[in-house]
């Protein structure tokens, strides 16, 4: 990994930290506050988190659902993000009009 893709998962990261308990942000929407990334960037670095102050469960899919594909992993997400209040409904979706956050008041970066 380089410098920049350093410097961008570092900010990835600090976007995420900002994410309050009980809400959730999509891969899509982080790429967008942090630029010059992708959601399929800012998924590699959510699955890539070993610092647990970096909290990665509260990243999802931008149709309101969990992208881990095995089951334990998938569980976990779900678990977490329900012990923070967050409710999913009969499909397993996160309604992002009430658990959605809504970013940061300022351009971070």
């Amino acid at each position: 990994m380089d410098q920049q893709e350093l410097s961008t998962y570092r900010k990835i990261y600090e976007t995420v930290k900002m994410i309050p308990a009980g809400k959730v942000a999509t891969y899509g929407q982080i790429a967008r506050i942090v630029g010059g990334c992708t959601a399929i960037m800012v998924g590699y670095a959510m699955a890539g988190v070993s610092d647990p102050a970096i909290p990665w469960q509260r990243v999802i899919n931008s149709r309101g659902g969990i992208s881990i594909k095995d089951q334990s992993g998938y569980s976990l997400q779900k678990a977490l993000l329900e012990s923070e209040g967050v409710v999913f409904d009969q499909s397993d979706k996160v309604d992002l009009s009430i658990f959605g956050w809504q970013g940061p008041e300022l351009q971070l970066f």
